[in-house]
């Protein structure tokens, strides 16, 4: 669906457990010796047709061998996993900011607004054009508003190159657009810099921040303990138990 970018739709009946911004392990098929899983976020989960959505990145052998997958291939999947995106505490406009792969969830989080009637904005980050998942941009367009919201709905689009959109990082479009327009919470996911950035600058709004973290989450359930987030005020948790989402402020950038 973009440059390394795949799309699996799949049959479980665990699309119908799964809440926003949760994750699945998925078994990577074809390879014993590849034993551990790999954690994906879903895009869509609908519980009426038992249908996942997963986009994805391959950026080694485990995912290439999904990418490698075909019509009635068969693996397994543990989930509904970790924590996902909550809704917002205070009544106001939310604001989702997402880079490269980070998109999944945030459509997720993006459905889960539009359910709950609460009006949002969207940057979107990639390195060039054709990172960017076009069809996933189109669908944010197309989501219906917030009922009552006469705020038309803003889906900036952030390249490293200029190459489509705002030439930029998507801080620097979150910059501009939060002296714009107010929001009262802020939805991230992206590589760790980038949220770091969207949380400085939620954290100096005085706005809410959710960011849903990406480690090497070998097991999913907290039994291997490698996917250690480290808290600002002290200590760790687990990013597969704990999170993927966590409340920004409550995370060591």
């Amino acid at each position: 669906v973009a440059e390394g970018v795949w799309r699996m739709r799949c049959r479980t009946s665990v699309a119908g457990l799964l809440a926003p911004g949760q994750f699945v392990n998925v078994e990577v098929p074809g390879d014993g010796s590849h034993i551990l899983r790999l954690p994906l976020s879903f895009s869509v989960a609908d519980a009426a047709s038992q249908t996942l959505e997963l986009v994805y990145a391959v950026v080694g052998e485990g995912t290439a061998r999904l990418a490698a997958m075909r019509a009635g291939d068969v693996s397994t999947l543990v989930g509904p996993c970790g924590r996902g995106w909550q809704l917002p505490e205070a009544a106001g406009r939310a604001l989702l900011v997402a880079g490269g792969v980070g998109l999944p969830p945030i459509m997720a989080c993006a459905r889960m607004l539009v359910r709950a009637s609460i009006g949002f904005d969207v940057i979107v980050g990639a390195q060039t054009a054709a990172r960017h998942v076009e069809g996933l941009l189109e669908e944010l367009r197309r989501m219906p508003p917030a009922e009552g919201c006469d705020c038309q709905r803003k889906v900036i689009v952030c390249t490293d190159d200029g190459s489509l959109g705002v030439r930029g990082l998507t801080t620097t479009a979150m910059a501009d657009l939060v002296a714009d327009r107010p929001y009262t919470q802020v939805y991230t996911c992206g590589p760790g810099p980038m949220m770091a950035g969207v949380a400085r600058l939620a954290d100096k709004r005085g706005m809410a921040c959710q960011a849903s973290l990406e480690r090497m989450m070998g097991c999913g359930f907290g039994a291997c303990s490698c996917c250690n987030v480290e808290l600002a005020g002290g200590g760790y948790a687990l990013c597969c138990q704990d999170g993927p989402v966590f409340d920004a402020k409550e995370v060591a950038w």
